[in-house]
């Protein structure tokens, strides 16, 4: 009797937690953009002098759905490369652009670029109140919109001081905890990313206390050219994401643009830039990867896409529950090792379908 009482309030506690788990799956709603690509560029000096190459930039802008932009010297600068990347993709795009931030001697601007038809801006853009004084261009950031199932993102971006020597450049990016720490409660409940130029690669330690919110989705390569063709120096810009995040991301990488353009990187440094720009493929978006350096991701247990999928799975594990706990011929302990590795499967089961 006491085992049968043990078994059954196990059994209770159990299929409680099945139903409280879906019930969660169908509170979160899903809430990750999908089937969009999202890049961060670096475009060194964007709108200083005449030397750029406004139709090669859009060839590589016209291949995403959102961009993040680092270094833009003026509005007029933001503007050329809007115009070309609508005529390279013939459809209109959208365009955000920060106050001028940094020293009193030199000052630069962020922006974002968006496909209109894939992504609508949520007017929630803000520089960040930066009281401590910890950044000499203070990070921006804007809440974003997927059309395709209209879940949001928040995106913070920034350009680090150079300063230097790595000494210098530590203290913003330990700074860069706080700003998550604001980028939280600024936009709860939101899926959250922050990208840009960092000046430090991500395995430095000073980036110890962001990780213990984040993590870089772009770990190996390098995004910088180096002056020789076909060689890249340091992996100073990246994107990260939640430890735990909600975004579906299905490659992450660095996009190879003097291949894709053919271009020598002497040309690409003095016509395009000296970064070349990272991206997150979201859901059933990706680029090819003949011309990116594709970093998949740890596969992680994702959320099912439908409410039947949802059904199916707290099914199975109910019935793994009836089946194991009314076996004969076995111990309270031995069931409860044989439930465990039955959820186990079936969860990977699921991540394997997807």
């Amino acid at each position: 009797m006491l085992f049968s009482s043990y078994l059954s309030r196990h059994c209770q506690a159990l299929v409680l937690t099945v139903f409280t788990l879906v019930g969660s799956f169908a509170s979160i709603g899903y809430s990750y953009a999908s089937d969009i690509v999202f890049a961060s560029w670096n475009i060194q000096h964007l709108g200083y002098g005449d030397h750029k190459k406004y139709n090669a930039l859009a060839a590589i802008v016209g291949k995403v759905d959102l961009l993040a932009v680092q270094e833009v010297m003026n509005q007029e600068g933001l503007l050329r490369l809007k115009k070309a990347v609508e005529k390279q993709t013939g459809e209109p795009w959208g365009h955000m652009i920060s106050n001028p931030v940094g020293s009193k001697s030199y000052k630069e601007m962020y922006a974002f670029l968006w496909r209109i038809s894939a992504v609508e801006s949520v007017h929630t853009q803000s520089i960040y109140p930066d009281r401590g004084d910890r950044f000499i261009r203070e990070p921006f950031s804007a809440k974003f919109k997927s059309k395709h199932d209209a879940s949001e993102m928040a995106v913070g971006t920034v350009h680090i001081l150079y300063g230097q020597s790595v000494k210098d450049r530590t203290p913003e990016i330990q700074a860069l905890a706080d700003y998550w720490r604001w980028m939280q409660r600024t936009y709860p409940d939101t899926a959250l990313v922050l990208a840009g130029y960092f000046n430090m690669p991500p395995a430095h330690e000073s980036w110890d206390a962001l990780k213990k919110y984040a993590k870089p989705l772009i770990t190996e390569g390098a995004s910088t050219l180096s002056e020789k063709n076909g060689q890249y120096a340091n992996l100073y810009d990246n994107i990260w994401v939640e430890r735990n995040t909600r975004l579906q991301v299905q490659q992450a990488g660095i996009i190879s643009f003097p291949k894709m353009l053919k271009l020598s990187h002497k040309d690409s440094r003095k016509h395009m830039s000296d970064h070349a720009p990272v991206y997150m493929a979201l859901g059933q978006a990706q680029l090819d990867s003949s011309v990116v350096t594709v970093i998949t991701p740890e596969p992680g247990f994702t959320l099912p896409d439908t409410p039947e999928e949802m059904i199916g799975i707290a099914l199975s594990i109910m019935l793994a529950l009836f089946a194991i706990l009314t076996a004969k011929n076995k111990t309270g302990r031995q069931k409860l090792m044989m439930l465990f590795k039955e959820v186990q499967k079936t969860t990977k089961k699921h991540k394997r379908r997807k």
